[in-house]
């Protein structure tokens, strides 16, 4: 009697990291990624019509090994897919499955979420190289912080390493903003070990940060980091840049470059915020061990209409995306807790009073307590992240003059 094989148990991810490079190919190559892109968005909106077309006509869900299959009679008789490089093509296809699947699952969370739809070549901006040494290769330059992106059926690319890949390459996304440029992110897996080694030194100072509007962020320490604002800064000249692009005829050249005008305005305003961002998330991460910060829901704060500019200006979501991956990656622990009452509940004796938005100083009526409202917030979230690591000890400001 033959035994069953036991289950083995599977292998622990490493975890993975990304790097973007600039990219410089030349007017040739530039053409014939155009084309790709081309192509590529053509394979998609097929794949998502058959899709479409068998559920309504024979009830019947196709997979994306089945559509996989077609791709070599497609060839046939589209001749100009045999351009592409094999992988790139299977992406495509690979899209339509994963939109499938993220509207699925939504809607079993109960959500409305949008049914896959077509794409327009415009929108289609990124090809998908998926294996190392295949499909894909990075080549050393001659100069400093040069490099070769080495592509199937396309040849060197100049490539702008600016800094040196630490890991083993995974895939390569190369992508075309609407400015025109072209980037390519490259993911490698990365050592555990390696990882430990890139920890900054112990550091047993915490701190509560709060975000807001008229403040980007109060720290629990007193300090406060200014809003730039960069959006609102910008908002002449990106209206003015849109006004050209209406006032230029449908379908002309004139047209296409005034969009471009307008897309250099927008990429100048992420770059700026996402200097920023970048910038201060290194400074606490530095000096602070512990980060507590409120667990926002952005995406359902972004509905009041009143606020959404200036939510969307402020651009919390990048802030704590990137403070959680800076802060894993140099062994620092954030910790996020509740939102709810932070600015309204007295951070010396656990009052709780109703406060518009308003209302900026915190006036406490039962131990006369007077503090920032933002600073009484990033109190109250210091205090419940170290309760919830274990280190809670309350500490009762001093009320200002007193």
């Amino acid at each position: 009697m033959s035994k069953k094989p036991l289950n083995k148990p599977k292998k622990e991810a490493k975890p993975r990291k990304t790097y973007l490079f600039r990219l410089y190919p030349s007017h040739k190559q530039v053409n014939v990624l155009e084309k790709w892109l081309g192509l590529c968005c053509e394979v998609y909106n097929a794949t998502l019509d058959e899709r479409k077309s068998a559920y309504r006509m024979a009830g019947v869900s196709l997979s994306y090994e089945h559509q996989c299959a077609e791709l070599p009679r497609c060839k046939e008789v589209r001749p100009e897919l045999s351009e592409v490089p094999s992988q790139v093509l299977q992406d495509a296809v690979k899209r339509v499955d994963r939109a499938f699947e993220d509207f699925f699952r939504r809607l079993e969370r109960g959500e409305k979420p949008g049914y896959p739809r077509f794409r327009s070549r415009s929108r289609y901006d990124s090809l998908t190289f998926k294996q190392y040494g295949n499909s894909f290769h990075v080549l050393p330059g001659n100069k400093k912080h040069q490099g070769t992106l080495v592509l199937a059926k396309l040849g060197h690319v100049k490539l702008v390493r600016h800094r040196i890949i630490k890991g083993t390459p995974k895939t390569a996304i190369v992508k075309r903003t609407p400015t025109g440029k072209w980037f390519v992110s490259i993911s490698v897996e990365v050592d555990k070990k390696e990882l430990r080694e890139k920890c900054l030194p112990a550091s047993e100072e915490a701190v509560g940060i709060d975000v807001g509007l008229k403040t980007f962020a109060y720290l629990s320490t007193g300090e406060k980091i200014e809003s730039p604002r960069f959006f609102r800064a910008e908002e002449a000249a990106l209206a003015r840049a849109q006004r050209k692009v209406s006032k230029a005829p449908k379908g002309s050249k004139e047209r296409a470059k005034k969009r471009k005008m307008v897309a250099r305005v927008h990429e100048r305003i992420g770059n700026r915020r996402k200097n920023f961002i970048e910038q201060e998330i290194c400074k606490l991460i530095k000096r602070f061990g512990l980060l507590a910060v409120e667990a926002l829901v952005v995406r359902n704060m972004i509905k009041n209409p009143k606020l959404a500019k200036s939510i969307a200006d402020a651009s919390w979501s990048m802030f704590f995306t990137r403070l959680l991956d800076k802060a894993e990656e140099a062994g620092r622990d954030v910790v996020r807790v509740n939102p709810a009452y932070t600015s309204q509940t007295c951070s010396a004796c656990g009052h709780r009073q109703l406060m518009p938005l308003s209302v900026r100083v915190y006036e406490c009526p039962h131990c006369g307590l007077v503090i920032h409202r933002d600073h009484n917030g990033s109190l109250n979230i210091l205090a419940e992240a170290l309760e919830a690591v274990g280190r809670h000890s309350r500490v009762i400001p001093e009320a200002p003059g007193s």
